[in-house]
C-alpha cells in the first residue's frame, strides 16, 4: 500500500490521480448551473416533507430551517472553495481523495453514488404514484418505466440537452414558489381579494411559538437537514461548465440566497396562514394554504408541481450519479467500463449503470406498488450527513495545505479556521440529536455501517494506478 493510500498529503506530481480525461463536454452555462443548484435543492422535501417538520415543531420550525440553512450555506461555501481550486466531476469525492487518501475518496464517492441510485428509484416511484392516481387505467409500474426511460434518454443526449431540460424543470418549480410567496404575503397583509387580513396570530395562537419546545425544534431539524440535500450537485455540474472557477463563485452565492428565501419564506407563509396543528398541513402544506385561500384547482396544480419537482430532482440525480461513477472510474476506483464516452461527451456506461436499479424497481412496483416507496426512503439513511462532513474535513485539510505551501486559491472561505471547525461541530451536533430519535438513529447507524463496509472494500481493492493526464 502506498503513502497515498494511507492518506499522506499529495504533491504537485500526484495531481495526475485527480484529473478527468477531459472528454466530458464543458457546455453548461452559468445560468443552467445556477438553476440546477436550485432544482436539486427545491424538491419534494420542501413541497411535501415540510408538513412533517411543522407537525413536530409548530411555528418554531422556522428556527429549524434557519439553523439548517446556516449549516448548508457554510458547507456549500467550503465546497465552492474546493471546486474553484480543483474542478472535477468527482467533486467532494475527489476532494476527500486529495485530503485524506484514496480510501476516503472511494468511500465518499461510492456512498454518494449508492444514495443517488436509491433516490432516483424513489423519485420515479413517487412521481408514478401521483400520476397513476390521475389515470387509474394505467398501472403505477408503467409510469415508473416511462419516467426512467425518458430521463435516461435525456441524460444520454448530451450535457447541453440535459442542462436545458433541467433549467426548465427548475424554472417551473421556482416560478411556483414565487407565486406562492406572493399570494401568501398578500393574504397575510389583507390584500388578497375575497379574504380577510390574516396577520401573524397563527404564529402564537395555538400553544405558543414553540408548542413542543426544544425537543420539537431538534426533531424537526433532522427532517429539515435532509430537505436541503441536492444542493451539492452544483459542484459536480461546475466541472462541465464553461468557466468552473468563475461559475462556482457566482452560482453558490445566488443559489444560497435564493434557497434561504424560498425555504424560510415558504415556511413562514404556511405557519402564518394556517394553524400549525391543522391536519391538512401535514399531508400537503402548500395545497392546504392555497385551499384555505379558496383558490380553485389547487389540488391538481400542486400535484403537477410535486411531480415536476420529483422528475427534476430525478433528472439531476441521474446526472450526478453518472458523473460520480465516471470520476471513480477515472481514478481506478470503479470498473474501467464506466469511463466509456459517446461522441457527444456523455459517459453512457455510467449513466446506464446508475439507472439499472431503477429498472429493477419497475418489477417491484408491479408486485408491491404501495410498499416500494417507503422501503426505498428507509434504505438511504443519513448519507447526506456523512457526505457534508467529508466536505468540511476536506476543506480544513486542503486549506491548511494550500496555506502552508503558499498557494493562492481562487476563492477563500471566510473565517477560516474557526468557522470551518464550527461547521464541523454543528454537523456532529446534528448527529448527536439523531441518536435521540429511534427511527433516525437506526438509519444513521446503518449508514455508519455501510460507510465502514465501503471503506474496508476500498482499502482492500486499491489498484494503485494513476489516471493519465489528458492529451494536450
Amino acid at each position: 500500500m502506498s503513502a497515498q493510500d494511507l492518506g499522506a498529503p499529495s504533491t504537485v506530481a500526484d495531481d495526475r490521480e485527480f484529473l478527468d480525461t477531459g472528454t466530458l463536454r464543458t457546455t453548461l452555462t452559468r445560468r443552467q448551473v445556477s438553476m440546477m443548484g436550485l432544482g436539486g435543492a427545491i424538491g419534494a422535501g420542501l413541497f411535501v416533507g415540510s408538513g412533517s417538520a411543522i407537525n413536530i415543531a409548530g411555528p418554531a420550525v422556522l428556527i429549524s430551517y434557519i439553523v439548517a440553512g446556516i449549516i448548508v450555506v457554510l458547507v456549500m461555501a467550503m465546497l465552492a472553495e474546493q471546486v474553484a481550486a480543483y474542478p472535477s466531476s468527482g467533486a467532494f469525492s475527489t476532494f476527500a481523495h486529495r485530503a485524506l487518501g484514496r480510501t476516503a475518496g472511494a468511500t465518499v464517492g461510492w456512498l454518494y453514488w449508492i444514495q443517488l441510485v436509491v433516490v432516483i428509484a424513489a423519485e420515479a416511484t413517487g412521481a408514478a404514484a401521483i400520476v397513476a392516481a390521475w389515470f387509474p387505467v394505467v398501472p403505477q409500474w408503467v409510469w415508473v418505466l416511462v419516467f426512467i426511460v425518458a430521463l435516461t434518454t435525456i441524460n444520454l443526449l448530451g450535457v447541453a440537452n440535459y442542462g436545458k431540460f433541467e433549467y426548465w424543470f427548475a424554472f417551473i418549480k421556482v416560478g411556483a414558489i414565487l407565486l406562492f410567496l406572493v399570494v401568501g404575503i398578500l393574504a397575510i397583509v389583507g390584500l388578497l381579494p375575497g379574504n380577510e387580513p390574516l396577520g401573524l396570530q397563527n404564529l402564537v395562537a395555538h400553544g405558543g411559538f414553540a408548542p413542543t419546545g426544544f425537543v420539537g425544534i431538534a426533531g424537526a431539524l433532522l427532517i429539515v437537514m435532509f430537505a436541503f440535500g441536492g444542493t451539492e450537485v452544483v459542484s459536480i455540474a461546475a466541472a462541465e461548465s464553461e468557466d468552473p472557477s468563475g461559475n462556482i463563485r457566482r452560482t453558490m452565492r445566488s443559489v444560497m440566497v435564493r434557497i434561504l428565501i424560498f425555504y424560510i419564506g415558504s415556511i413562514f407563509v404556511i405557519v402564518s396562514v394556517l394553524p400549525w396543528d391543522d391536519a391538512a398541513v401535514q399531508s400537503g402544506p402548500f395545497a392546504a394554504v392555497l385551499g384555505a385561500l379558496k383558490l380553485p384547482g389547487v389540488d391538481l396544480a400542486m400535484s403537477i408541481i410535486v411531480v415536476v419537482a420529483l422528475l427534476s430532482a430525478m433528472n439531476a440525480n441521474i446526472y450526478g450519479a453518472s458523473r460520480m461513477a465516471f470520476s471513480l472510474g477515472e481514478r481506478g476506483m470503479a470498473p474501467r467500463v464506466v469511463r466509456s464516452i459517446t461522441r457527444n461527451g456523455v459517459p453512457w456506461a455510467a449513466v446506464s449503470g446508475s439507472v439499472l436499479f431503477s429498472f429493477v424497481t419497475v418489477g417491484l412496483n408491479w408486485a408491491w406498488p404501495d410498499a416500494v416507496l417507503p422501503a426505498l426512503l428507509n434504505v438511504v439513511g443519513s448519507t447526506l450527513l456523512i457526505v457534508w462532513t467529508s466536505i468540511v474535513v476536506s476543506q480544513i485539510v486542503l486549506r491548511r495545505r494550500a496555506d502552508r505551501e503558499g498557494r493562492e486559491l481562487p476563492i477563500r472561505f471566510w473565517g477560516f479556521p474557526w468557522l470551518s471547525y464550527t461547521t464541523l461541530a454543528l454537523l456532529l451536533a446534528v448527529m448527536v440529536l439523531v441518536m435521540f430519535d429511534t427511527t433516525a438513529r437506526t438509519q444513521l447507524l446503518l449508514t455508519f455501517g455501510l460507510t465502514a463496509l465501503l471503506a474496508v472494500i476500498a482499502a482492500l481493492t486499491q489498484r494503485g494506478g494513476r489516471v493519465s493526464e489528458p492529451a494536450a
